[in-house]
């Protein structure tokens, strides 16, 4: 039954081990042949990897999938996910045979790409190449930032290691190499990746454009590099392993070379074996070259599932072991236990939301500060009573204000909750889902608002996950001056308040912005980016507005008319809220009468109720002015067809804060006037 081809050696050096190692191969390539679709040749090259992996390596429970110590798998190629989903089946994940035969359909657990929460056993939604690297980067920093807060001399109650599958075309993304980087800056000794060089793409040969030495890449950002000529060589794929495991100083990358498809008689070392199913010729030949029957579909071997199970049974003896440990653990340090119950949990902390400060003009110079600068003061101020919340920024911070005081930084040698990302937006996001993933930690990270164009794939991705990261993105309009168009964010909010999940909300002043992140840390299930502001803005009187403010409805009746009826409604976000509440007085003065609506996230407004939205845009006032310092694309929708959205669609331009507000409209005597003339016209 020795499966030969090309120059490769035996599969294994037992039948045994073959046999589990050709049940992945052929589960593999049947599920996507029955689902016409689907990646078959990575996984049938890395079976051996998977099966070394998960029956000598990985500490692991199948019935208890999210046991805190557990060792984290990350295939951050994606498309292999038959591979994965073939490997939780036999060990004894809920993952049937059944599921395996679903695979890609509609509302299966096997989807095409591995995905949190709806499958067990996967850690983090990979797919899009590049981000599972970095999301891997992120568990490993979630499990060192928790080791320093909750192991103690005698009790390593959090102890466990990374390991992960990449691919060429995760190495060719840049999110990789800035996740890569900064691994190995941070000395992230506990990650540990198998990187499968089996030289073709979709397109073809990796020649065609990837030729770098990945090796010497990796070494030069400081990782271990170890080779393993042959993917079927078991014993030379578990040395690496346990070399990687013993290297504690450097994360390690084991460059593997495979052969895609083997052992596919025509398609091995082919693109076709890359991207589309084998064909039902070639899926009964390659069995016949395995030695199955070409006939039969599905197949499990009974000593393969043995084999498998009685595998998983003695990686789940570690998890016996944790908890005994914890529970002495807990006897000896019960308030510390509690805390890391909590912190897994996702529950906040009693009272967490009682150090939220409140702001009054007459405590802060001039009455008046930027909602970013206000953010900071409030983040100080939760993360005194809430320790899971952790974070930083790409390098930004003295701008974005999100540096913790008297907190150290999370670096190579000291581990504390400041963290400094570097010029590194991709990697910063990617990062934070796998920390969001892991548990116990609550991430933040914080860039200019424009720059969330470099890190929006993880921020999608974040949001298809349901993870719960705050996003920090300052500098949110032409306010923020000189520094030009190219600093300017346009059309970011409206682009990112289309993307289902993320919740985006633009304070108006600083104590909006105090509510906005009372409703992000209690929002659990889904990203949240609070958007902020460069330039100093008007705080809004507590005691004149504090009862009406209402953050987490979106938008609120912040300053009714004087009138019983309101002839126009003014609906501001962010920096332009103060604006509108000035063009307000100006119409009074003109015998019109405003109500003024702080809408800060839409997001939030849009799943109120109908009987809410319609109490606060009544229906029969169709008199309606949107104002924001932005594109004016989605104001429709809050304006109708009478109204009018003050708005910027076209780049911004180099020139002082203010000058721009003015120069594009920005000021009450503009707003005023815009919203006299569609009151006249209605009349």
């Amino acid at each position: 039954m020795t499966a030969t081809a090309g120059k490769s050696a035996p599969v294994a050096d037992s039948n045994l081990d073959r046999l589990c190692i050709d049940t992945v191969r052929t589960l593999s390539m049947d599920a996507v042949q029955k689902a016409d679709s689907g990646h078959p040749g990575t996984p049938m090259a890395l079976a051996p990897a998977a099966w070394v992996l998960w029956s000598r390596v990985l500490r692991y429970d199948a019935n208890d999938p999210a046991w805190p110590d557990r060792d984290r798998f990350v295939l951050s190629c994606g498309h292999a996910s038959m591979l994965l989903y073939s490997v939780l089946h036999l060990a004894g994940y809920e993952v049937s045979l059944e599921d395996l035969e679903s695979f890609r359909q509609f509302q299966s657990i096997t989807p095409g790409h591995p995905e949190i929460g709806l499958t067990p056993g996967v850690e983090v939604t990979t797919g899009p190449l590049g981000q599972g690297l970095g999301n891997a980067v992120g568990l490993a920093i979630a499990e060192r930032l928790l080791g320093a807060r909750f192991n103690r001399p005698g009790h390593q109650i959090v102890d466990h290691r990374v390991w992960g599958f990449c691919s060429d075309g995760d190495l060719m993304e840049g999110v990789a190499s800035e996740a890569a980087s900064l691994a190995g800056h941070l000395q992230l000794g506990k990650l540990n990746f198998l990187y499968d060089d089996n030289h073709i793409t979709i397109e073809g040969d990796t020649a065609l454009a990837f030729g770098e030495a990945v090796g010497k890449r990796f070494e030069a950002y400081g990782w271990h590099v170890t080779r393993v000529a042959d993917a079927n060589d078991i014993e030379a794929l578990e040395r690496a392993y346990r070399q990687a495991a013993e290297e504690t100083e450097r994360p390690s990358l084991i460059i593997c070379r495979s052969q895609i498809g083997y052992p596919s008689p025509k398609k091995m070392n082919t693109a076709d074996a890359h991207g589309s199913p084998l064909g039902e010729d070639e899926v009964r030949a390659t069995k016949t070259v395995l030695g199955w029957d070409p006939d039969k579909h599905f197949a499990v071997p009974p000593q393969a599932l043995e084999a498998w199970r009685a595998a998983a049974g003695r990686s789940a003896t570690h998890h016996a072991d944790w908890k005994s440990r914890f529970d002495a653990y807990a006897r000896e340090f019960p308030e510390l236990a509690a805390e890391f119950r909590e912190a897994f949990s996702g529950k906040l902390p009693k009272g967490w939301e009682s150090a939220i400060p409140t702001f009054a003009a007459a405590d802060v110079k001039g009455g008046s500060i930027a909602t970013r600068k206000a953010s900071g003061k409030v983040l100080n101020a939760i993360a005194k009573q809430y320790r899971a919340l952790a974070g930083g920024s790409a390098d930004l911070a003295p701008s974005t204000d999100t540096l913790l005081s008297g907190e150290v930084s999370f670096s190579a040698d000291t581990v504390g909750r400041n963290f400094h990302w570097g010029v590194r937006e991709h990697a910063m996001g990617a990062a934070l889902n796998g920390m969001a993933a892991h548990g116990g930690v609550r991430p933040y990270g914080a860039t200019f608002f424009v720059f969330s164009d470099y890190m929006r794939p993880s921020v999608r991705l974040a949001a298809l996950s349901e993870l719960p990261v705050i996003y920090v993105w300052t500098h949110d309009s032409i306010g923020l001056g000189e520094d030009g168009p190219t600093h300017q964010p346009i059309e970011h909010l409206a682009s990112l308040r289309a993307m289902p999940g993320l919740v985006v909300i633009r304070p108006a002043d600083a104590n909006e912005t105090a509510q906005a992140w009372k409703v992000a840390i209690e929002h659990t299930h889904g990203p949240v980016g609070i958007v902020l502001t460069r330039q100093n803005l008007p705080i809004l009187d507590p005691a004149v507005y504090g009862k009406q403010m209402r953050v987490e409805r979106g938008g609120y009746v912040l300053a009714e008319s004087s009138k019983k009826h309101p002839r126009v409604i003014l609906i501001a976000t962010g920096s332009e809220v103060s604006v509108a509440l000035a063009a307000r007085e100006l119409l009074a003065g003109k015998g019109i009468p405003a109500r003024v609506v702080s809408m800060p996230s839409t997001t939030l407004f849009d799943r109120q109720s109908k009987t809410y939205r319609d109490k606060v845009l009544p229906p029969a006032i169709t008199a309606r002015v949107s104002i924001e310092a932005a594109s004016t694309y989605g104001w429709e929708k809050y304006v109708g067809q009478g109204g009018v959205s003050i708005g910027i669609d076209r780049f911004g331009s180099s020139a002082p804060g203010a000058t721009n507000m003015k120069k594009f409209g920005f000021t009450p005597e503009h707003v005023a006037k815009v919203a006299k003339k569609l009151v006249r016209r209605e009349k």
